[in-house]
């Protein structure tokens, strides 16, 4: 990787961190601070819903015009929008006000990695990145994110210190928010000094070309897959080891946690075995078998066989994160990246939310783990179309030829099989 590549990369990987650190901050103390300024549960589900489709289409919006302008702009422009998210949150109590800045601001409900900012940084890294270190790069942009994220969780109960403190906590949220924005602020000055490297030539005023079907095709694979993981989003994975085995709360924080650092090992397990036998035998060999054991999960005996079941699918469930990252960026025209990157994020959004809304249903009906199982059907189905119809779609890396695999060329095979 060219000096000014690696500097580039690590200015990017350091705002992701920041950035995530905010998310992870935000998703739970927005909710927390519309209600102690007095919003009732629809207003602040309609904000928070305001949040998750505004993130939707604006990081839909950023992929589909990044091949006209230059992504370095594009990245200020969103630190720009950033700090102003955080200050307008900080300075406005009114609803119709804040209704406005969740929908067009930068706050992720989530604390996920769905934002303006994903599909520029993960082309800017696409450019920056040898082919073979693609997915190494990938893994640690995952990593960040993922550790970043969870700080930033824990860094949300300050309120709660504060008000022991003799405190308010509003004033403490509002600073925070105001945190926020200065955390915009450092990705902007990070960002600043970012290097012609991260853009690609535009050949087309098109976001897509040659690459359309298949990118379009990796989407609904991948909402598929989104759909099964609604299925068992933390909150609910939490509220059905409560009804089945009636343990405490600080128990499924505990298994959670756990569950969440085998994750984040797993990206970085990830790359290795993705030199060995590629990025998609990688995403669906791991995946697979962690989906295998997810649908276990709801015949285990005990809580012990339980957690040993959920401890191993959460060790192999995460390699597919950034091989899946680095196949997506490896198969498109470098002019592509930014579009396919969001057209293959946003619906994985919906479809995460539909999942959610059917497996809060059937935990009313039974606490046999039938989102659990169901949900690990769908994402084993998901693994084997994914192999059908994308194995014979290789990376120009994995083709054996680099002449233009290290500036990130398509391979020339690129409608779905």
């Amino acid at each position: 990787m060219p000096v000014g590549g690696a500097r580039d990369s690590l200015r990017i990987l350091t705002a992701r961190g920041l950035r995530a650190f905010g998310d992870g901050c935000v998703s739970l103390l927005v909710p927390i601070y519309l209600l102690q300024l007095g919003f009732s549960a629809l207003e602040i589900g309609a904000i928070v819903t305001a949040t998750l489709i505004g993130t939707a289409l604006m990081t839909l919006w950023a992929g589909m015009v990044a091949n006209r302008y230059s992504v370095r702009r594009l990245l200020l422009a969103a630190a720009l929008l950033m700090i102003a998210t955080g200050a307008g949150f900080a300075m406005t109590t009114a609803f119709w006000p804040l209704l406005l800045i969740a929908f067009v601001g930068t706050m992720n409900p989530t604390s996920g990695d769905a934002s303006i900012f994903l599909p520029l940084e993960q082309a800017a890294l696409a450019q920056t990145a040898e082919p073979r270190r693609r997915t190494a790069v990938f893994a640690r942009y995952s990593v960040i994110g993922s550790l970043a994220g969870a700080l930033g969780i824990l860094a949300a109960s300050i309120p709660d210190l504060a008000a022991d403190w003799g405190i308010g906590r509003l004033a403490i949220m509002q600073l925070m928010f105001i945190g926020y924005a200065v955390l915009g602020f450092i990705s902007l000055v990070l960002y600043r000094p970012l290097s012609p490297a991260i853009e690609a030539e535009a050949t087309s005023h098109k976001p897509l070309g040659q690459s359309k079907r298949l990118v379009y095709g990796l989407a609904a694979l991948f909402g598929m897959d989104s759909f099964g993981t609604g299925f068992l989003v933390q909150s609910l994975l939490a509220l059905w080891l409560y009804q089945r085995f009636q343990i405490s709360v600080t128990a499924a924080a505990t298994i959670l946690f756990w569950s969440g650092i085998c994750s984040a090992i797993s990206y970085l397990i990830a790359v290795p075995i993705a030199a060995r036998i590629g990025l998609i035998n990688t995403m669906v060999f791991t995946h697979l078998p962690s989906n295998i054991l997810l649908a276990l999960v709801p015949f285990a005996p005990n809580l012990t066989i339980a957690i040993a079941l959920l401890l191993a699918r959460s060790a192999l469930s995460q390699m597919d994160v950034p091989t899946r990252s680095s196949y997506v960026m490896a198969v498109v025209t470098p002019e592509e990246r930014p579009a396919a990157a969001s057209i293959t994020q946003v619906p994985k959004t919906f479809a995460w939310a539909a999942g959610s809304l059917i497996s809060g249903y059937l935990l009313t009906l039974s606490s046999f783990g039938w989102p659990l199982l169901i949900g690990g059907i769908v994402k084993a189905a998901y693994d084997i179309l994914l192999l059908i119809k994308f194995q014979k779609v290789r990376p120009p890396e994995e083709q054996g030829g680099e002449t233009e695999a290290g500036k990130g060329a398509a391979p020339e095979r690129l409608s779905a099989s």
